[in-house]
């Protein structure tokens, strides 16, 4: 089962505990307005195998602090996300994490593919016209689920912690001098810098064109 895949990158510190692995998805069918992403929403053709891609990212794995999976949406890849998670979980003792923009009761439908293998999942659609004051949330409405025992230590003190606390966004280069930044960045944040730049001098935008596939980033 090939995958496709918009960027892979460690660390990343802004989206669950520790120094983790960030795996993001390219293709996503919800494409929630004011999306922050959209560069990920494109379908590609899949180009890695999970085999393949765990293989590639084996040093990132062996010491890292757990697995983020996002995307585009994991979940319109269903049966190339249950190989990578099967293949983590057969290879790596960590615990993951999985951002979906559908909501829990229609995952529920399928969950025989991932149950058991995610630890830690927010769901539900991105809703700009919503409140944001939970972290790993970019609107209210989303839900965090701890579904395993590891889930619930590393995970239930987020659904406490409010958004004001965790302004936090990783900063990423790649060799081409683009500047790419991970996390769940605050309303209105993204304004602010596009802004800042201008005056500056410099650009900063978002396209649905995947500028490349499969990309590891240190």
């Amino acid at each position: 089962m090939q995958l496709a895949i918009s960027r892979i990158h460690y660390p990343v510190t802004t989206l669950g505990p520790g120094r983790r692995v960030g795996i993001w998805f390219q293709g996503c069918s919800i494409r929630c307005p004011g999306c922050i992403s959209t560069d990920t929403w494109r379908t590609a053709q899949g180009e890695v195998t999970a085999e393949e891609l765990v293989e590639n990212i084996r040093p990132w794995l062996a010491e890292c602090d757990g697995v983020t999976i996002s995307g585009g949406e994991p979940f319109d890849q269903p049966l190339g996300l249950a190989s990578l998670l099967q293949t983590l979980r057969d290879k790596f003792d960590t615990n993951i994490l999985v951002f979906s923009g559908y909501p829990f009761e229609t995952l529920l439908e399928n969950q025989r593919s991932w149950h058991g293998m995610i630890d830690a999942l927010v769901t539900d659609p991105f809703l700009e016209s919503a409140p944001q004051s939970k972290t790993l949330r970019g609107s209210d409405n989303q839900r965090l689920h701890c579904l395993t025992t590891l889930g619930e230590a590393l995970f239930s003190s987020y659904e406490h912690r409010s958004m004001d606390a965790n302004k936090q966004l990783d900063v990423m280069f790649d060799e081409d001098g683009t500047v790419w930044l991970a996390g769940i960045p605050t309303r209105g944040d993204m304004a602010k810098l596009r802004t800042l730049l201008l005056e500056d001098g410099h650009s900063a935008y978002t396209t649905e064109a995947p500028i490349s596939l499969c990309k590891t980033t240190h």
